[in-house]
């Protein structure tokens, strides 16, 4: 499976599904005898897909699953809505075992189309709700709410504004999803509309994400409706969002062990980091939501709040944070 994303914030290239922008393809490599051509050849599992990183595939059913980052400085009705709308995305594909999925290959919205995280401060929200698709810029006779909610994919869970999805990866017994998000980004010169605060331009005034979570998964799905706004539950976050990017571990890569250990990369500090439990047991060998401890305690070796909100699942002393191994000293 390769993904491809898109050449800018909003590549009217995507539009086109010869352009091979913004999109996901699989290719069968068992027999090949010469090169592919990305335009042309392979499966198309979704196209209209801004910047998806993260492609993993669910081990029990074999579905495909995306995480997407979605777009920055968005206007809708001549309103910059840009910090908490639209949210990142993760989306469904289908399958590559031979079950069928009627959507496969469909346009999941980019770069008219979005979901919608917080519909309070989107104008003319009639309908909206969490994961709705919604359409960019003014709408007209052709690209509108309607449009966009009858003939574009929604994604199948959303998550908080420019929290960068970068990297998925699943238990072997598909009880969860591990997310890394790598989190909002500043840069020195940027458009007008974008924050400006403490010194420094931001795509939003407070950062979000720098942080690894985990989206519980049953029979080959998220167990968490489409709308919810609390599928994903924190693991490690950093403590103080002030101090980030610069100055926080920002996540990106993750890679399981055959120990069951979860690695994690952060490319801001150069480190990488040991997920494990806090017995020092295997992440990979249960759900991560069994046997949790009741909301309110926490182990000293827990470094990041972990409290989900307004959810009756909660993570806290099961899990402990093996910080900044050198490579060298992992394997012995």
């Amino acid at each position: 499976m390769v993904s491809r994303g898109s050449t800018s914030n909003l590549d009217a290239l995507a539009e086109d599904i010869t352009s091979g922008h913004s999109q996901i393809k699989a290719f069968n490599i068992t027999n090949a005898t010469s090169s592919y051509d990305y335009n042309t050849d392979g499966l198309l599992l979704g196209w209209g897909l801004r910047n998806s990183v993260g492609v993993a595939e669910e081990p029990i059913t074999g579905g495909i699953y995306s995480v997407e980052n979605s777009v920055d400085e968005m206007v809708r009705d001549g309103q910059n809505i840009h910090q908490d709308s639209p949210g990142e995305e993760m989306n469904f594909h289908g399958y590559l075992n031979g079950t069928k999925y009627a959507q496969q290959g469909g346009n999941y919205g980019y770069p008219s189309c979005f979901a919608a995280w917080d519909v309070g401060t989107i104008t003319n929200n009639t309908g909206l709700q969490v994961g709705t698709q919604f359409a960019i810029g003014n709408q007209n006779a052709t690209i509108n709410d309607t449009f966009c909610q009858n003939d574009r994919v929604a994604p199948r869970l959303t998550f908080q504004a420019h929290m960068a999805p970068l990297d998925m990866k699943f238990n072997d017994n598909g009880s969860a999803a591990w997310i890394t998000f790598h989190g909002s980004w500043l840069v020195l010169e940027v458009p007008l509309i974008l924050a400006f605060t403490d010194g420094v331009l931001r795509d939003r005034i407070d950062p979000i994400g720098y942080k690894l979570s985990v989206v519980e998964f049953s029979n080959g799905s998220p167990i968490e409706s489409a709308n919810s706004s609390t599928a994903a539950i924190d693991i490690v976050s950093n403590l103080d969002l002030s101090k980030c990017p610069n100055n926080c571990f920002r996540p990106v890569g993750l890679a399981w062990d055959s120990k069951g250990r979860l690695f994690m990369s952060s490319d801001t500090t150069g480190e990488i980091y040991v997920v494990v439990r806090a017995d020092g047991s295997s992440a990979n060998s249960a759900s991560p939501f069994s046997g949790l401890p009741p909301t309110g305690t926490a182990s000293a070796a827990t470094t990041s709040s972990t409290k989900r909100s307004a959810a009756p699942r909660h993570l806290r002393s099961s899990w402990a944070l093996l910080i900044a191994f050198l490579v060298a000293s992992i394997f012995m």
